[in-house]
């Protein structure tokens, strides 16, 4: 008996050192992924500063400006005495030397930026720009990153239109998108040149999504068309201009740069995304027992339950891993037109994470109310729901 108590001993040591190792070894991928997704530009400066010059445009850009782009500030990246000269309004912001300094400083969310003799030599962009916002705990734009979080009041088409080496026939275009919108099915860049995936066919902005709460979703498209770290690998190639390799013969994109810069980044930064979880609601921000009768709508006459299966609330995974499950355009009442763009022509059923962070809704930001997603669903699906249920309908979705 000491002998086995000995043995099981031991090997519960183990099994905790594995764990712990385990564990461990996750802590690692994560920060290492926080890393890059806050600070790795994966080389993609041969885009925004060797191609497009986005830093000559933004050398007389003043904070205020920057500011009202959407561009964030983190306050934690902040020195006290600019604090201080923040709370006391005692910062110049309709300075261009403001915004120098801050780049220097690291502190422009997403931006990543080489400053010497006060002038901006390169600028390169990160995940951060568009998946990361800030609490405002400073001021309006400036406060604790809130990584995950999409950045809805960065107008992306704007300030892409500000750089010098931008394609004229693009600016009027890109400015049309809008704060929180962006199409990434309208060009790719091979390290080189962009080019344009649809010549002379309109560009479809998209709402930039949530990256938090993907924890068991397994495919972050709208479209479905690959896992989360397959997006990871066409954003930072083909969008974000990094310096590496990707291929997807279904949409005719092949881009091949050695060495590459953003392949092997992907576990780690994959990692810290399934660490984000979505945000609870604020507290007194739905009625509870609204929500309790929204949830029996939910599972029951609004039929939404059959499609957004809890806990993820998406059916996408039913196909398996590797085959998402989708929805044709006509199906759910969608605008075709992005769908045609991607590899599987079809939508997926979105996730429900923290619905009430990040208005507007559906891929193309045409419901800007919670209410006019039910309403949507009420006429595509002929539910004939009452008022009283929609209004609880809404209460469980903002509980969400």
């Amino acid at each position: 008996m000491r002998l086995i108590g000995a043995a099981s001993t031991v090997l519960i040591l183990a099994l905790m050192i594995g764990i712990r190792d385990s564990n461990s070894a996750a802590s690692v991928s994560q920060l290492d992924g926080r890393e890059i997704f806050r600070f790795d530009t994966f080389g993609d400066e041969q885009l925004w500063t060797d191609t497009l010059r986005l830093h000559e445009a933004i050398e007389t850009v003043t904070p205020a400006t920057a500011l009202a782009v959407g561009l964030k500030v983190d306050a934690e990246a902040l020195p006290p005495p600019v604090i201080k000269a923040l709370m006391s309004r005692q910062l110049d912001v309709n300075d261009p030397k403001i915004t120098r300094r801050l780049l220097e400083m690291n502190a422009v969310v997403g931006l990543v930026a080489k400053v010497t003799d006060d002038r901006i030599r390169s600028i390169g962009i990160t995940c951060a720009l568009c998946h990361s916002t800030v609490d405002d705990s400073l001021a309006p734009g400036i406060g604790r990153r809130l990584d995950g979080w999409p950045n809805l009041d960065l107008d992306v088409g704007t300030i892409v239109a500000l750089a010098p080496g931008f394609p004229d026939r693009f600016r009027e275009e890109f400015r049309r998108w809008g704060p929180g919108k962006y199409d990434p099915r309208h060009h790719v860049f091979d390290g080189t040149n962009i080019i344009e995936l649809h010549p002379g066919d309109a560009s479809v902005p998209v709402v930039i999504p949530p990256a938090y709460g993907l924890d068991g979703v397994g495919f972050e498209t709208f479209t479905g068309d690959g896992p989360i770290s397959y997006w990871n690998s066409y954003v930072g190639v083909t969008q974000m201009g990094g310096h590496g390799s990707f291929r997807d013969d279904r949409i005719g994109v092949s881009v091949t740069q050695k060495p590459d810069l953003v392949t092997p980044k992907l576990a780690p930064l994959l990692a810290y995304q399934l660490s984000l979880p979505a945000p609870p609601p604020p507290a007194g921000s739905f009625d509870a027992a609204g929500a309790a009768r929204g949830q029996v709508v939910f599972n029951g006459v609004g039929r939404c339950g059959s499609c957004h299966i809890s806990p993820t609330y998406t059916d996408v995974q039913l196909g398996g891993p590797d085959n998402p499950f989708l929805h044709s355009p006509t199906e759910v009442g969608a605008d075709p037109r992005y769908a045609e763009r991607s590899a599987t022509r079809a939508y997926r059923t979105t996730p429900l994470r923290a619905l009430w962070q990040h208005p507007p809704y559906f891929h193309d930001g045409s419901a800007t109310t919670l209410l006019a997603v039910v309403n949507h669903y009420d006429a595509v699906l002929s539910l004939g729901l009452t008022d009283d249920q929609k209004r609880d309908l809404v209460e469980f979705l903002k509980s969400l």
